[in-house]
């Protein structure tokens, strides 16, 4: 009873607990049936969120501009894809001068070329550029030059009537030899000069004795005496100080050039003498390494030896000019020991050469003696650049032997097959189509050019070639740059103005774009791609300034298309002209921190902020005269015109100021150089001249027409032939010619055209004679 009692509440107990799991049971099977729709959801969901992400996915970057520098390799011939040894570190090594006279235009061919190049290697495509250069301040000229300067001094001191006719002659006898046996047709040209000169002076030697004179004559006849004097006393010199003084005077002013032309200074430089030392090391080296040997106290580059072996190649830059006599002869030296016995081979050159009496010397283990030529540029590059350079630069003609036995010589002292990965080569000046050489006296001085023209001019006519091919600097050449100069001047000039124009502060400058905007935005972007595909090209800049000038046009017919109904576009106007401004920064045909166009320079102050201060003061004057003018025009008062003429033309242009009067609209005022706006100023006085004198004299030639023409009318047709002797020789009885000189009877064809000027002739003096009539009657 107990149980039963205990078990019924258990049991019903166990009843609702199973009813409860079965309950549970229901919402959990409802539960997972609603988180399987769930899952379904959630599924569907995210396979179209992944299927969205995939479609992002599928973003691409474009392929973008692929084009990339490339520059003519002297080595392959040909354009070679630019690749730096160390990213953008570049090692690059140029040729500098040798000297021992003025820097000339073929020095700056290749300084300012290479000098583009540089500036576009640096500041267009980010280059950092570690620049060596050198000075050749030992070198036979230089030898030969300081002894003959330092024995025409002397000579020049104690000269004398007797002694100066006695040794011209000598000179000029000597000089006549070297003409009979020289072949070199530029050469031989040069020296007949010369001996003309020396001629003429010994033809005026005769007379006069004073001192002004002989010193006079003694000058004509300099070349003859510096070749005659060296050869006769040039080893009695012992004055080494002549050898250092005569360089370092033409360093100075090689620097105080290339400082006019505005060409960067290199990151080092390195000179031959300092440098002594370390050559004699590196001959050493290639000594022990089997390609060179000491003969007689000099030392020699085996050619033969270096280009049999499999690792090397001899003359990689022209092979075919291996053999060449005469440039291996100009390349060993004037003064250098040709002696038969000395090399093992005619192709072999000097290493270090014994010195001589009257010349200079250094210690070293063959004896004293002095550097060769081509050993040192591969010394001097080596220190400052390692055993192998990016780019090594210098003019065309230094190719053989100099460049090549450059290269030679490195590789034999490394022991290496690539000491240049670049050899580039600026081309050949000429001068009005004629070789220009300074052995040959045939040269124009850099000074003398920039007489003529603005280190700016000079730097666009390089800019406007290639500066790999030859350039041809005349008048022509001259003119072409002139031009270019003043057309992307006026355009400057002109953004300027316009600029000032819409001088609106804040957001009232942007406007609204039309088609014209759009067309001229689409122009200027294709425009900078075809500049940098031409850069990218050899640095063609040829191409690239062609590229610029069509923009220019474009942007000048889209200022005109705008006319008065509307205002052109500041700020993309802005950006043309700031975008060319930059480039000539980069091509260093401009220097300064101006925004826009070529420095301005008024009164001897230059800089962007002249332009600033003293447009609002101009801008007044300009707007008072313009007053003036209206005035003087309604009252007509010349004289006040003419004052208002002169201030335009004569008084601001000295100033750097020019007006320019447009009818109808506002005076545009322009500053720019005060040299060129009187040279417009002069060139403009002169075209106008030209017309007056051309127009007096058509007016002339017509008046001189008209009275011929009259006195024709006033002569009887029977005189018109009886003069003409020479042609006739019997006539009727009217003045017609009946048989020619000969006395032969005119033949009918010959009759019938002279009758027809008869009757032209008769005609004319009837008519005459009924205005002679006329005229009395009248009276």
């Amino acid at each position: 009873m107990f149980l039963n009692n205990h078990l019924a509440p258990l049991q019903q107990s166990y009843k609702d607990l199973t009813q409860t799991v079965e309950e549970l049971n229901t919402k959990f099977s409802n539960l997972n049936t609603r988180l399987e729709n769930l899952e379904n959801i959630v599924g569907s969901s995210t396979s179209k969120m992944e299927n969205k992400k995939g479609r992002r996915h599928n973003w691409e970057v474009r392929k973008g501009d692929n084009t990339t520098l490339k520059l003519y390799n002297s080595l392959t011939r040909s354009k070679e894809e630019f690749r730096c040894e160390n990213g953008k570190q570049l090692k690059w090594y140029s040729c500098g001068p040798t000297v021992y006279d003025a820097s000339h235009m073929g020095h700056a061919r290749s300084y300012i070329s290479f000098d583009i190049l540089r500036r576009v290697m640096t500041d267009y495509f980010g280059y950092n550029i570690l620049f060596c250069m050198n000075i050749t301040d030992i070198d036979d000229k230089i030898i030969a030059r300081a002894r003959q300067e330092h024995l025409f001094k002397i000579y020049q001191k104690k000269v004398n009537k007797e002694d100066l006719q006695k040794d011209a002659n000598s000179a000029q006898q000597a000089l006549a030899k070297k003409i009979e046996e020289t072949t070199d047709e530029d050469k031989k040209k040069m020296l007949e000069k010369q001996n003309t000169r020396t001629l003429a002076a010994l033809a005026q030697l005769g007379g006069e004795s004073s001192t002004e004179h002989l010193n006079n004559m003694l000058l004509e006849c300099k070349d003859a005496m510096y070749t005659w004097l060296d050869k006769k006393l040039g080893s009695t010199v012992e004055d080494n100080s002549i050898f250092s003084a005569l360089p370092q005077f033409w360093e100075k002013e090689y620097f105080s050039d290339m400082e006019a032309l505005n060409v960067l200074p290199p990151t080092v430089l390195t000179r031959v003498s300092e440098y002594v030392p370390e050559i004699v090391s590196y001959v050493e080296q290639i000594i022990d390494n089997g390609f060179a040997y000491e003969s007689n106290g000099s030392v020699y580059f085996s050619v033969g030896t270096f280009d049999q072996s499999s690792d090397h190649f001899y003359a990689k830059l022209v092979p075919e000019a291996v053999g060449d006599r005469s440039a291996l002869e100009e390349g060993e030296g004037a003064l250098s020991c040709t002696a038969e016995n000395e090399k093992r081979s005619q192709t072999d050159f000097a290493l270090w050469k014994a010195s001589k009496p009257g010349e200079p010397s250094w210690e070293s283990p063959w004896g004293k003696g002095r550097p060769g030529w081509h050993i040192e540029c591969s010394v001097m590059a080596s220190s400052i650049l390692g055993s192998e350079m990016d780019i090594h630069t210098g003019g065309v003609d230094l190719k053989f032997p100099h460049h090549d036995n450059e290269l030679a010589q490195s590789e034999a002292h490394y022991n290496t097959d690539g000491w240049v990965r670049y050899f580039l080569h600026s081309g050949h000046l000429t001068i009005a189509g004629c070789k220009m050489s300074k052995s040959l006296k045939n040269f124009i001085t850099i000074q003398e050019a920039l007489k003529k023209n603005s280190a700016r001019q000079l730097r666009l006519a390089f800019l406007l070639h290639s500066w790999k091919d030859t350039l041809d600097y005349s008048e022509n050449t001259m003119l072409d740059a002139v031009q270019y100069e003043k057309f992307l001047n006026e355009f400057f000039l002109t953004v300027k103005d316009e600029l000032r124009k819409q001088s609106a502060p804040g957001i009232d400058r942007f406007g609204k774009w039309s088609d014209k905007e759009m067309k001229m935005s689409e122009t200027f972007s294709q425009r900078q791609c075809s500049v940098h595909e031409a850069l990218c090209d050899n640095i063609d800049t040829k191409a690239a300034l062609s590229h610029i000038r069509q923009l220019v046009s474009s942007a000048n017919n889209y200022l005109a298309s705008c006319g008065d109904d509307r205002v052109a576009n500041g700020c993309l106007l802005k950006e043309i002209a700031r975008y060319i401004t930059w480039l000539l920064k980069v091509f260093g045909a401009i220097s300064g921190d101006g925004e826009i166009g070529f420095p301005v320079n008024v009164g001897g102050v230059g800089g962007g902020n002249v332009e600033t201060l003293l447009m609002p003061y101009l801008n007044a004057l300009s707007q008072f005269r313009e007053d003036v003018r209206t005035v003087a025009l309604e009252h007509k008062v010349v004289d006040v015109l003419k004052l208002c003429d002169v201030l335009r033309d004569d008084v601001l242009p000295a100033l750097g100021v020019r007006l320019e009067d447009k009818e109808g609209s506002t005076t545009v005022v322009k500053l720019a150089d005060p040299e060129q706006l009187l040279r417009e100023r002069d060139e403009k006085k002169k075209a106008e001249e030209e017309k007056r004198l051309k127009k007096l004299a058509a007016k002339e030639a017509a008046e001189k027409k008209r009275q011929e023409k009259e006195a024709q009318r006033r002569q009887p047709p029977s005189q018109m032939f009886l003069s003409l002797t020479d042609q006739f020789s019997q006539f009727d009885d009217q003045g017609f010619p009946t048989h020619d000189k000969a006395g032969k009877e005119l033949s009918k064809g010959l009759s019938k055209k002279l009758r027809k000027k008869y009757d032209v002739q008769k005609k004319s003096y009837e008519e005459f004679l009924k205005e002679q009539t006329a005229t009395i009657e009248t009276k």
